[in-house]
């Protein structure tokens, strides 16, 4: 029984014409406009819903505008009937005209499954990358991109203070794997039907990290895209069209290994463009960073808390490891020794 990824996530804004003329100039292609709710419809025939925040979600703790509830989807009917069946062990569900069955996950958050019939598969190409002789592009430029245009919702973060929680419900009832922890900062966390880094990630409300402060609401979404071009296209293009820049500019995280640009979105939290991320399957064992280990390898505007360097601190936790390893295996422990000067390859 199988999740697949993001169906669709609902906003709730306070400004609905603002909010879906930000997304048009993002790269989102319009799909249903009304004067109650507008959707977006990405390649993979994922959703973006735009509703107010007069219409709340049933049983959403989050606090502020943002998502509220994200949408799962599953690859079959029977598999869709069975997770139906765990989640309804201790919680209702309610079924809506459009076939999705929400509850509420441990820890606040509304959630929704439905099976997913319509995904479409996304493929896209890059080109060839030259460096110091290793020539793969001879006499040929790079492609120019005219805009950027996400192709799938590749994640999204939620604040909530019992994430440990969350992340229990999930793994119990859907099957969700962990992808890698920030030591007390929090999990990412894989649907099983993807080969994304992480298709969620739940930050402790109470980690004390800048900006955070206890509140359950909406963080960010992920929007992935196919290259560090394509990113740089689509920043340059939202500053022109005079929505506010991006605080952090362009980074690499160290965590999924993804490129990212993140934006402030006028109904709540922050959109990101992001590419190049690490591909996983159930091989995969997870580690424990330290938090600001974790964050980057490097980012264009430094952060304040990220000014004096992280300190090196990555290890695996062996009660994290997938079951047929009893210790993760050697040659990923060997690849965590490392000098600052070399490229590091866990």
């Amino acid at each position: 029984m199988t999740v697949i990824g993001i169906e669709r996530v609902q906003y709730r804004v306070d400004d609905l014409d603002l909010c879906a003329r930000y997304f048009e100039d993002y790269g989102l292609r319009l799909s249903e406009r009304r004067d109650d709710e507008v959707r977006f419809e990405l390649p993979d025939n994922s959703q973006v819903v735009l509703r107010r925040s007069s219409d709340p979600v049933p049983g959403s703790i989050l606090v502020g505008q943002g998502i509220h509830e994200v949408v799962w989807g599953v690859d079959t009917e029977a598999h869709l009937g069975k997770l139906i069946e765990r989640i309804a062990r201790d919680r209702d569900l309610r079924l809506d005209d459009e076939g999705v069955y929400h509850f509420v996950a441990d820890g606040g958050i509304a959630m929704g499954l439905r099976h997913w019939h319509e995904k479409r598969a996304v493929v896209t190409s890059t080109d060839p990358v030259n460096s110091p002789g290793n020539i793969n592009r001879m006499n040929a430029h790079r492609r120019w991109v005219v805009r950027a245009r996400p192709r799938y919702m590749s994640h999204v973060v939620f604040i909530i203070p019992q994430y440990e929680e969350c992340f229990a419900f999930l793994a119990d009832r859907l099957d969700f794997r962990l992808a890698d922890r920030q030591r007390g900062l929090g999990f990412y966390v894989r649907a099983p039907g993807t080969m994304d880094h992480h298709n969620l990630f739940l930050l402790n409300a109470n980690s004390g990290f800048p900006g955070i402060d206890g509140t359950a609401k909406f963080h960010h979404i992920n929007f992935a895209v196919t290259d560090l071009d394509e990113i740089m296209v689509g920043k340059n293009h939202m500053e022109r069209k005079g929505w506010a820049r991006s605080i952090w500019g362009v980074g690499r995280h160290r965590i999924a290994s993804a490129l990212f640009c993140y934006m402030p979105f006028p109904g709540g939290g922050e959109v990101e463009y992001g590419a190049d991320s690490d591909a996983l399957n159930d091989d995969w064992v997870p580690r424990d960073f330290d938090r600001h280990f974790g964050f980057a390898q490097w980012v264009h505007d430094i952060p304040e808390f990220w000014i004096a360097g992280p300190t090196w601190d990555v290890a695996f936790n062996p009660a994290d490891a997938p079951g047929k390893y009893a210790l993760p295996p050697a040659a990923a422990l060997d690849a965590l020794a490392h000098d600052e000067a070399e490229t590091i390859a866990p």
